[in-house]
């Protein structure tokens, strides 16, 4: 059975956006200002496209790396954006990656294939998650930031501990576009604190 189109759906569809999660984004971006104008910014598990669309826009002159085991590119100016089709915690995807790098922020709306098991699809998500931290604090410049996205299971607190070690702040997020029945929230962490550093 289709679900009925919300506000946001419809927003979206009027913006010329492909999915509602591009106001997840928005609101983050107006309440902790993660874009910079001339930022570079990568995006992982970005199909159907909404959030590197918004992410374009957001960053002016800057630039924005997509990454997606789909291959689902939105249309998108070429020399500011590039897509890297794969998984992004692969070691041929992370070289591409890097190449493009290093980043001022990382946003993943990264989700595994859910299976209706609440304990293991939050588990499926928490591993993404991890995974997306430990890529970010590669790739990202001293001050960056990073969004990521969870299910929740009471195991995210673990993930924004970590956060807090290497960013100056971090804190759990649940934008007014997620569904009321949705468990995920966003792990919003700015002032990344660079590597290899005694915190």
């Amino acid at each position: 059975m289709a679900r009925e189109q919300d506000h946001y759906t419809k927003r979206a569809l009027q913006e010329g956006y492909p999915a509602r999660s591009v106001y997840k984004l928005e609101e983050i971006q107006n309440r902790f200002g993660i874009i910079g104008k001339g930022a570079r910014v990568l995006d992982i598990g970005a199909s159907p496209g909404s959030f590197s669309m918004y992410a374009l826009k957001a960053a002016g002159a800057g630039s924005v790396v997509a990454v997606d085991l789909k291959n689902e590119a939105p249309p998108l100016p070429g020399n500011r954006f590039t897509f890297l089709q794969g998984d992004a915690f692969s070691e041929p995807v992370i070289s591409m990656i890097r190449e493009h790098g290093p980043y001022h922020c990382v946003l993943s709306d990264a989700a595994p294939s859910t299976t209706g098991n609440r304990t293991v699809d939050t588990a499926r998500s928490f591993n993404l998650a991890r995974q997306a931290i430990s890529l970010a604090c590669g790739v990202l410049v001293p001050s960056g930031n990073i969004v990521v996205k969870v299910f929740q299971s009471g195991e995210e607190k673990e993930l924004l501990d970590a956060l807090k070690t290497s960013f100056t702040s971090a804190r759990m997020v649940k934008p007014k576009a997620s569904r009321k029945e949705s468990f995920e929230v966003f792990l919003v962490a700015t002032g990344y604190r660079g590597p290899h550093r005694d915190h």
